[in-house]
């Protein structure tokens, strides 16, 4: 009985990588400093934005959803709340509060106590200059696993104000016509699922992992 005392710890110790496997980080994670294009899976558009300002509520830059799938003005960066507390090529976990930082225009998707032009939810914007703007630029990603993984739909939930990311299908007309609202929805619901599409995702070894296009 000795020696099969001693030799069960080392047993365990040999199974331990297998049974913790499933929490490990994989191949397909959405990394930090990764750029990629967001999907509203009930309404088939990317999250956009442009240089095109509200005509009302807060007069910041305009966030929409595109159908068109190879637009330059989709691409996000995926940012911490700070650059400490998200190391490029990190894997990004479920629960985990980040930035997404527009591109083109160097702003932060926002939202704040503003309704929104057509549906009357919580106005979506971009905000800040260069990356950097207020602690209104703070999103939660939720997701069933341990990290967020490009294959899964998840929710982005405002920090500030609770809100869910989301699309309900009204359109834009001039000058932005054809092009749909993204406004904050105080309820998780179809509305506010997004998956990561075309983008450049960053491996855990810093080498640029190309998804499908940029």
């Amino acid at each position: 009985m000795r020696g099969g005392r001693r030799l069960f710890p080392l047993l365990l110790l040999a199974l331990l990588p297998g049974l913790c496997h499933g929490r490990e980080p994989t191949p397909g994670a959405v990394t930090c400093g990764s750029v990629l294009k967001l999907l509203n899976t009930r309404h088939s558009v990317r999250l956009h934005s442009h240089e095109v300002k509200y005509g009302s509520g807060s007069g910041q830059q305009s966030v929409t959803g595109v159908e068109a799938s190879d637009d330059a003005n989709s691409y996000w960066r995926i940012r911490g709340k700070s650059d400490n507390s998200c190391q490029r090529g990190t894997p990004v976990k479920c629960g985990q509060a980040i930035r997404l930082t527009h591109v083109n225009t160097g702003k932060n998707l926002h939202t704040h106590h503003f309704p929104s032009p057509l549906s009357n939810n919580q106005e979506v914007s971009a905000f800040g200059d260069d990356g950097e703007g207020d602690d209104l630029d703070f999103w939660i990603v939720q997701c069933s696993g341990t990290y967020w993984e490009r294959e899964d739909a998840v929710r982005f939930k405002h920090v500030g104000t609770e809100v869910f990311l989301s699309v309900t299908g009204e359109q834009y007309g001039h000058p932005i016509r054809g092009q749909r609202e993204v406004h904050g929805m105080p309820a998780a619901n179809h509305h506010n699922y997004w998956k990561a599409m075309e983008g450049v995702f960053i491996k855990p070894s810093l080498d640029p992992a190309k998804h499908d296009e940029l």
